[in-house]
């Protein structure tokens, strides 16, 4: 039986699924910034995404032949933002729609006269508010560098818990919310000038000059950095560094998170 037939036990109260070895070795092999967690942290990532396969169902679109190892793949790296934090910071939504390449979402907008405009918009991932999880396969393949599609939308699911894509997800007790805010925004701030400055002169930025869109997307592209290239975020923003360490409970330039966290309840927080 393979794991897309698992998935279908979704609400049927069914154990989750058992990852084969080699399975399982595969996925971290091809995911090396796994390779910052130690043995302990390794297999808690390994339950905590047989725990996810049983609750979420992956459809594929456009004709891509969606294979176990791409569902792995997919949940092993969404899963890794909540390692400490726990399942329950992605509840509210079930499905995982895996593209093989970028696709198109119509998108309107209105202007400054109150004229909407529609257009086509070319995604590489997308997270909707208590909807599905929109992936592309490809982009998701091209992890490791500090790029990293399904982080980036699943760090949207976790800023979507208390509302707008704002760069500013339910913290955990003991967080302050306003030295968030603070931060967050004097970091992004900091790199708007940093992007501006980059395209005057035709040059490029260390970190993905995405994160200047919004504040909500600086929040998931340093989320990506913060788990796959941590030194980078560590040298540049190192106040925000502190930050995602204490938000995501892990702490990626050294050690994973000791044992003795436990995983808090995102309704509390």
């Amino acid at each position: 039986m393979g794991f897309r037939t698992l998935f279908r036990w979704l609400g049927r109260r069914q154990p989750p699924p058992i990852l084969p070895e080699p399975l399982w070795q595969e996925t971290v092999a091809s995911l090396p910034f796994l390779d910052r967690l130690d043995d302990d942290a390794k297999r808690r990532l390994r339950t905590l995404t047989e725990a996810f396969l049983a609750e979420k169902e992956f459809t594929s679109a456009r004709g891509l032949q969606l294979t176990d190892a791409m569902c792995v793949s997919i949940a092993a790296q969404g899963c890794l933002p909540i390692l400490n934090l726990g399942l329950g910071y992605y509840r509210d939504w079930v499905g995982i729609i895996v593209y093989p390449d970028e696709f198109v979402i119509p998108r309107t907008q209105e202007d400054e006269y109150g004229i909407v405009h529609e257009y086509d918009e070319v995604a590489s991932g997308e997270a909707w508010e208590g909807g599905p999880l929109l992936i592309s396969w490809n982009d998701a393949q091209m992890a490791g560098e500090g790029y990293n599609v399904v982080i980036h939308e699943f760090a949207h699911k976790l800023d979507m818990l208390n509302g707008d894509v704002d760069g500013i997800p339910p913290l955990p007790a003991g967080m302050s919310a306003q030295a968030w805010e603070d931060i967050l925004t004097a970091a992004y701030e900091d790199f708007c000038r940093e992007v501006d400055i980059a395209d005057a002169n035709d040059e490029e930025t260390v970190l993905d000059p995405y994160g200047a869109e919004n504040p909500g997307e600086f929040f998931a592209v340093m989320s990506e950095t913060f788990f796959e290239t941590p030194e980078r975020l560590q040298e540049a923003y190192p106040a925000l560094y502190e930050q995602f360490t204490r938000f995501y409970r892990q702490t990626p330039v050294t050690t994973p998170c000791p044992d003795s966290l436990t995983p808090s309840d995102p309704g509390s927080a």
